[in-house]
C-alpha cells in the first residue's frame, strides 16, 4: 500500500514547517480583499499562520501578514482569526 504524502506548509511568523491542518491560510484575493480561507483552495496570494494566539499577537505586532500579502490586513481579519483559534 502506498503511503499518502502529508502536505507541509511554512508559517510566515515562526518559519516552522507544519502539516497544513495545523495552519490557517489568509488570502488576498485578485480583487484585493483579504479573507480567511478555511477550505485552503481560495484563489489568490496566500500566507499560512500557526493556529496559536501568541503567534497571532506576534503577527499583529510585526505586520508580517501585511508584508506577505502585499496589502494592509484589516483588524477584523485578526479578530476572525482569533475566534477561529479559540473555537478549535
Amino acid at each position: 500500500m502506498k503511503v499518502k504524502k502529508i502536505p507541509l506548509r511554512t508559517c510566515v511568523v515562526t518559519k516552522e514547517k507544519q502539516e497544513k491542518k495545523n495552519l490557517l491560510r489568509i488570502v488576498r484575493t485578485p480583487e484585493g480583499k483579504v479573507i480567511v480561507d478555511l477550505t485552503g483552495k481560495s484563489n489568490g496570494r496566500g500566507a499560512y499562520i500557526t493556529k496559536d494566539l501568541s503567534v497571532l499577537e506576534k503577527a499583529k505586532k510585526t505586520k508580517v501578514l501585511d508584508k506577505h500579502l502585499e496589502t494592509e490586513v484589516p483588524s477584523s481579519i485578526y479578530e476572525e482569526i482569533e475566534n477561529i483559534i479559540n473555537n478549535d
